[in-house]
């Protein structure tokens, strides 16, 4: 990923009016959001420290990393300045390098070598000129040790959330991410074709699901949402796929699913009917494909997401499930699942061009069936645009 896909002159304006001189990110997404790089351990598991600094100048920025990933920052052609800490043995003779990857990872294991994560980054910060100030700080990545070692090495610099700045800055994605999101999208389409094209009386769950995922990573694409249940257990939100349930005739089948391509997310729900439907799987189907129609219809910027949600769940009640409830309609959706905006009844967001987003009317009915679909659109400054390639038909097998 390169740091190109983030708004710099957005950046820009929003540490001006704050009056900031930066801002630092701390978790896996802000980090890679804010420097391209993505730090392979940072995004499977909680602890690592990383970091990357942005100033509303975009080459004055940093990446801090342990020294045991380094070779990350070489392999991706990092372009920011990178900082690392704690010792790791990398064996052999730096001098002698000769591939690209070699030189860059020599280049970065002769930079200094800091004692801790903290000290990188005031290391960094300083090397930018930033040792008092405003600066926004991501605290959701950053150990509470090393927090406290951090503000004790900048006594000067006064630490401002940075959650509601980063919430603004990547509410509004630029086209290469609406591209990478769409392709997200459209990869977890086709993962769904595949899993269908393979579904036999007699199936299992986990078959689906293999065919799906392995259809997923086929085009270069991560696994990450597989649920995938058949008749009753379809109105199971958090299904997991089984080897136990087989498909047999009269089961619909559930997908919420959706992978990561180049780090975007992608999360869509489709439903399939193995033989004949019943009339309430097919009313019930229609009742919330038309809240969809009816989101597609007022989607506009300067629309409160609030009122959108009260129009999708009222179309639904209206379309033939009178007793509808839902928390939410939809979200946001980037380099994390779940982003501004929330289409949820209390949600004070308003939409604006630029925000992509999942809408969604799913209904759990347990001991019957689930039913739910789910795209992923883009607001535009008239209105909104699909990135899906597929119908929201009830899909016939």
């Amino acid at each position: 990923m390169s740091s190109d896909l983030m708004d710099q002159e957005r950046l820009r304006e929003l540490l001006t009016r704050e009056k900031l001189l930066a801002v630092v990110g701390t978790s896996a997404e802000h980090v890679t959001y804010l420097s391209g790089f993505w730090a392979m351990p940072q995004w499977i598991r909680k602890g690592p420290q990383v970091y990357a600094v942005r100033t509303a100048e975009a080459k004055a920025s940093c990446v801090v990393l342990p020294t045991s990933i380094a070779d990350q920052a070489a392999d991706q052609s990092l372009a920011a300045e990178v900082h690392r800490y704690g010792f790791f043995a990398y064996e052999g003779e730096m001098a002698s390098a000769e591939e690209a990857e070699d030189v860059q990872l020599a280049r970065i294991l002769q930079g200094p070598d800091h004692r801790s994560a903290a000290e990188a980054l005031a290391f960094g910060l300083k090397r930018i000129g930033v040792e008092s100030g405003r600066v926004a700080l991501d605290a959701e990545g950053i150990a509470p040790d090393e927090r406290d070692r951090l503000e004790s090495l900048l006594p000067g610099v006064a630490w401002v959330n940075a959650a509601p700045l980063l919430r603004t800055l990547r509410e509004i994605k630029t086209a290469p991410e609406i591209e990478r999101l769409k392709r997200a999208a459209n990869i977890t389409e086709r993962s769904i074709e595949a899993a269908l094209a393979i579904a036999r009386e007699g199936s299992t769950e986990r078959d689906l699901a293999r065919a799906f995922h392995a259809r997923t990573v086929a085009e270069d694409a991560v696994p990450v949402l597989g649920c995938i249940g058949f008749g009753s257990r379809s109105a199971h939100p958090n299904v997991d796929p089984s080897s136990k349930r087989r498909l047999r005739a009269g089961d619909n089948i559930r997908f919420d699913v959706g992978g990561r391509y180049a780090q975007y997310r992608a999360d869509i729900a489709r439903i399939a009917a193995f033989g004949k439907p019943s009339s309430k799987l097919k009313a019930y189907h229609a009742a919330v494909s038309a809240g969809l129609d009816r989101a597609y219809e007022v989607i506009r910027p300067g629309l409160r997401a609030a009122d959108l949600f009260e129009q999708v769940v009222a179309t639904v009640r209206q379309s033939g499930i009178p007793h509808y409830r839902r928390n939410h309609v939809g979200h946001g959706i980037g380099l994390s699942g779940y982003e501004t905006p929330a289409l949820t009844p209390a949600s004070e967001d308003v939409l604006a061009p630029g925000m992509v987003m999942c809408i969604e009317t799913p209904y759990y009915e347990v001991g019957c069936f689930g039913v739910q679909v789910e795209d992923t659109v883009v607001v535009t400054a008239t209105g909104v645009q699909t990135l899906m390639t597929t119908g929201r038909e009830l899909i016939p097998l």
